[in-house]
């Protein structure tokens, strides 16, 4: 098993500014298969509550300045991006879950923008009118580098607040953020314990062989 915060050690990296493609290439080096992403999250929904955890199924790309591929020419791959996260590892996290008494959903839709700011009304409501659950800042582009080295990988997220654009709720701020996030971490210790041993040894998810078939050869 290995860890690494995303964000750096002393959350130095802006969610804009984070080394994706480093932090990704690194697990590869380490021979990760799977990779765990748990992170901070907004809700759209009223029903997706604060201290909820959801785990996504789909994922909406709102993000403008990230480098997002390994393969910038002269290959060209276009891999399959469909179902952004791995079937096998959601089943196994919402399982152990609800075994533990977490309240989890097990799907939405989270849309990912760019950040650093938070969003304004207008965007949040134009996000929740959507249908989508949760709105978060770092989701993007890590699945899609994950799948491109063939790693499994799957998010949980960990819903802090209520964003702006729902009715009657207050600008989020990031003191906020910290104290609810602060308040799951020791369910997300119990949850990551017990998914690990979980898992199957054996991958038998489309994310094992996302690159099969996807490189452009004329």
């Amino acid at each position: 098993m290995a860890f690494i915060p995303r964000h750096g050690p002393k959350h130095e990296f802006p969610p804009h500014k984070i080394p994706y493609l480093a932090n990704l290439w690194a697990m590869r080096e380490l021979g990760v298969t799977r990779i765990l992403g748990p992170n901070a999250c907004g809700s759209l929904q009223p029903h997706v509550k604060p201290g909820d955890f959801v785990v996504c199924d789909q994922l909406v790309d709102r993000t403008r300045t990230r480098p997002n591929t390994f393969y910038d020419g002269p290959v060209t791959t276009h891999i399959s991006f469909a179902d952004p996260y791995c079937p096998t590892m959601r089943e196994v996290i919402v399982a152990r879950g609800r075994e533990l008494g977490i309240p989890i959903h097990d799907r939405g839709t989270v849309v990912v923008i760019e950040g650093p700011r938070f969003s304004t009304r207008a965007e949040s409501a134009w996000f929740a009118s959507a249908g989508w659950e949760v709105i978060n800042m770092t989701q993007y582009p890590e699945a899609v580098l994950a799948r491109e080295l063939e790693i499994c990988y799957a998010n949980i997220s960990l819903i802090t607040d209520y964003d702006v654009g729902m009715e009657g709720v207050p600008p989020v701020t990031n003191e906020e953020v910290v104290r609810v996030f602060a308040r799951n971490n020791a369910r997300l210790r119990d949850l990551l314990f017990a998914v690990i041993p979980a898992l199957p040894t054996e991958r038998a998810c489309p994310c094992a062989t996302a690159l099969s078939g996807a490189t452009f050869e004329a």
